[in-house]
């Protein structure tokens, strides 16, 4: 990087979660920073807000406790002072064992927080290009708008891969029928904060009949064969594989017991709060691409919902994402441009707190390359550094993406330990080495 270049801002192209964090990371670490993000300007299939770091899916980020995967992350963001993370604890409402956030509470205070920063400029702008020697943060996720696209397969000089992301209706509280509802969390974890509408056998077949054979949206999808990631496939593509997919799946009875009866439910439907005032609640895992009648026909089969409202249909749209392994260093800096780092969904990370742990990451290391030392790679005994680890490795011929898992981290040392047990001290060791290593991050 030229002397020229470290004097001006560094740019962040995308105002998602991933840009926004690593906006926030540079802006900290002293870099001045210029965002830039088409929305209002020019909008998007899935976005409906001006905000930063909208959630365009679920209002959810996933298990909130050590012991899990999505846990483990989110603690380390943490303790690396992540700005979403700081966001979304304070913007939390009850989910059980998970953190799920008021949507627009978060949105709306991680763009006041953006906005706010005396190092960030946040600039409204459809990017189509970045210009020779600009450091830059990529972070345009699934959605990259065209031309910019066009831009990025001239300099990467490879196409891109892609799969095809769905989201879950959305339904008002007012049009539920609470009297075959009931209020519970599996395995009684945190208060009452799903709502579960529970099938009989007979009423199950009737609805897994129905939506295996209901009519799909092919207006906004091409020709050519589709290609869906497995960690978000549609609700009608499951019950295509078979009666009892779903009852293993978003359906599954176990852990909840019907008040109205004493028993386990046949397949339970869960319901979770999509904002704090609980007046709208998201159908958890029914990511779907059913046209918006058949959505209307078919779910309204489930015992509750035969009134309901949809506050917003369940969709498709296409996510992006670039051949990591051959194009990334993990430290998400581009191998053949130093300047540039990508972040976020585009590199093929799933997720939210996924993309904020990348958005992170390049923040940080733009940072460090901004004032002339040397990125950093992360540990892969930690969670972030075993993501990026995996998404910069993994074989490029068959590369999809991935969210943070336990079995991305080397295994531990001894003896063999439970389940539960050695995802605790594969956690405790994962904190303990970010721990060491979090000193030189920032040095």
């Amino acid at each position: 990087m030229t002397d020229t270049a470290r004097r001006g801002p560094v740019w962040v192209v995308g105002g998602g979660l991933a840009g926004s964090e690593a906006a926030w990371q540079l802006a900290e670490a002293g870099v001045p920073v210029r965002l830039l993000e088409m929305r209002p300007h020019t909008r998007t299939p899935a976005h409906h807000t001006s905000y930063l770091a909208e959630l365009v899916c679920s209002n959810s980020l996933k298990a909130d406790y050590l012991e899990s995967a999505a846990g483990l992350l989110k603690e380390e963001l943490r303790r690396l002072g992540s700005l979403i993370m700081r966001v979304a604890d304070r913007t939390r409402i009850p989910a059980g064992g998970a953190l799920a956030v008021d949507r627009e509470e978060f949105a709306a205070g991680v763009t006041a927080a953006i906005t706010g920063h005396p190092r960030i400029e946040v600039v409204r702008q459809e990017v189509l290009s970045i210009p020779p020697g600009q450091p830059a943060v990529v972070a345009t996720g699934p959605l990259t708008s065209p031309a910019f696209s066009q831009w990025l397969r001239e300099i990467l000089g490879r196409d891109y891969f892609y799969f095809y992301d769905a989201a879950a209706p959305v339904l008002t509280a007012e049009s539920l029928d609470f009297s075959k509802i009931f209020a519970a969390s599996r395995y009684g974890k945190g208060e009452a904060d799903y709502l579960n509408c529970p099938l009989t056998e007979e009423e199950y077949e009737v609805f897994w009949e129905n939506l295996r054979t209901a009519e799909i949206s092919q207006a906004h999808l091409p020709e050519e064969r589709k290609h869906f990631f497995e960690g978000c496939l549609p609700v009608e593509v499951l019950a295509a594989r078979g009666k009892d997919t779903l009852r293993f799946g978003a359906l599954k009875p176990v852990g909840l017991v019907d008040p109205r009866t004493g028993r386990r439910p046949y397949a339970v439907v869960q319901l979770r709060p999509e904002n704090r005032e609980k007046t709208l609640y998201n159908m958890v895992g029914f990511q779907t691409n059913l046209r918006r009648p058949e959505q209307r026909r078919v779910f309204r089969l489930i015992p509750g919902l035969e009134k309901a409202e949809f506050a917003r249909y369940g969709m498709m749209h296409r996510n992006t994402f670039i051949n990591s392994p051959e194009l990334l260093l993990p430290t998400l800096q581009l191998r053949s441009d130093e300047d540039l780092f990508f972040a976020g969904q585009m590199t093929g990370v799933e997720g939210y707190v996924e993309s904020t742990a990348a958005g992170l990451v390049a923040g940080i290391n733009l940072a460090r390359h901004w004032h002339g030392r040397l990125p950093v790679a992360f540990p892969a005994e930690t969670a972030i550094g075993a993501l990026l680890a995996y998404i910069t490795s993994a074989d490029p011929a068959h590369f999809q993406p991935m969210n943070f898992n336990f079995g991305l981290l080397p295994p531990l040392a001894g003896g063999k330990l439970g389940k539960k047990e050695r995802k605790k001290a594969l956690a405790e060791r994962a904190l303990a080495v970010l721990a060491a290593f979090s000193g030189e991050i920032k040095d």
